[in-house]
């Protein structure tokens, strides 16, 4: 095993072994999360390895940098990137691989963990060192799975894209200090409500698939998997893999509205409020009166006008045997 701490710079990041196991590198970004995991996943790597796995790891300096690794190690035909960090982490990692034939894995030590908490990936803690085998055990008798990609104005997204109000609480809150990231959901809910508190909505025209719609809306978001946010089951039957993105429009004007979707949501009568519409499609075009923010997988990245796609069974994506089964409507690519 080793251990590189580099900024990309132009070079290669080590010669990996022969393989006799599956050839892999983990992508740490120490940004991510309130702690500091160099060790525990030093020990990942380390119990991965006793099972002929082996292992390359390296450690991110700046945003973009594990898109740039991914890529890289796709390049050279590695076989499975492991992304270890939060959801944003997760994203770079999709855009490096997305297209590819190598997997990609997660080891959530982020502060979110939102993909993590979908496929019941063991979150990986200082706290808890006996983690590292539950963690090691998960990918080792894990499954492949062939899952859908958004995209969103060229950037790839696995969980989500979201126009207005999400965005604007991203755009405000990142980047956050480490210190801030201890706290853990406590400043997403404030940030909430200081931005919802002063956020009206926007005049959105949406087109989709032969479809146009226009509508004052607080948030528009396309999901591709059934969780949003730490507390939400917002897309109930939504799969991974059949082709589609769920898009939720929710209309209103000012706070009120916000709070009363917030309520909805909750309580689980979401989809009976007419102030919520739900579309299933594979391609959307946003344009908003302002412009707005845009955020996938919770990071802010630009502005409307938005065109939000669909690529199918475009991510090889290693997957816990606990994941739930009504995340996916085909069978496993392999078994490990």
């Amino acid at each position: 095993m080793q251990y590189i701490h580099a900024i990309w710079g132009g070079r290669n990041y080590g010669v990996v072994r022969e393989r006799m196991g599956y050839k892999s590198l983990l992508i740490y970004n120490p940004a991510a999360g309130p702690w500091d995991m160099r060790r525990p996943l030093k020990n990942l790597a380390g119990y991965l390895e006793r099972y002929g796995w082996h292992m390359e790891l390296v450690e991110t300096q700046k945003a973009g940098d594990a898109t740039e690794f991914a890529r890289q190690a796709a390049l050279q035909g590695t076989d499975l990137v492991l992304a270890a960090g939060g959801d944003g982490t997760i994203n770079e990692v999709v855009n490096g691989v997305v297209g590819s034939n190598t997997m990609m894995s997660i080891v959530p030590v982020g502060t979110g963990n939102i993909l993590a908490r979908q496929l019941r990936m063991p979150i990986l803690s200082v706290a808890a060192p006996f983690y590292v085998s539950e963690t090691g055990d998960a990918l080792l008798k894990g499954h492949v799975q062939k899952v859908d990609t958004g995209k969103a104005n060229g950037r790839s997204f696995i969980c989500w894209a979201g126009v207005g109000l999400d965005a604007e609480i991203a755009n405000y809150l990142e980047p956050r200090p480490k210190y801030i990231k201890h706290m853990r959901t406590i400043p997403y809910i404030i940030s909430a409500f200081s931005v919802a508190s002063e956020f009206k909505g926007v005049k959105a025209k949406l087109s989709m698939e032969g479809r146009a719609l226009n509508a004052r809306a607080l948030l528009i978001l396309a999901s591709n998997i059934q969780l949003y946010a730490a507390f939400f089951t917002i897309a109930r039957h939504a799969y991974m893999d059949d082709g589609m993105l769920d898009i939720f429009i929710f209309k209103g004007l000012g706070w009120p509205y916000a709070l009363r979707h917030i309520l909805y949501v909750f309580s689980g009568r979401y989809l009976r409020d007419p102030g919520i519409i739900q579309v299933l499609t594979r391609n959307l075009e946003i344009r908003t009166l302002p412009d707005v923010a845009l955020q996938v997988d919770g990071e802010p990245i630009g502005a409307t006008p938005v065109s939000i796609s669909l690529d199918a069974a475009s991510l090889s994506l290693l997957v816990p045997s606990q994941a739930p089964g009504d995340l996916f409507c085909k069978p496993p690519e392999r078994v490990l």
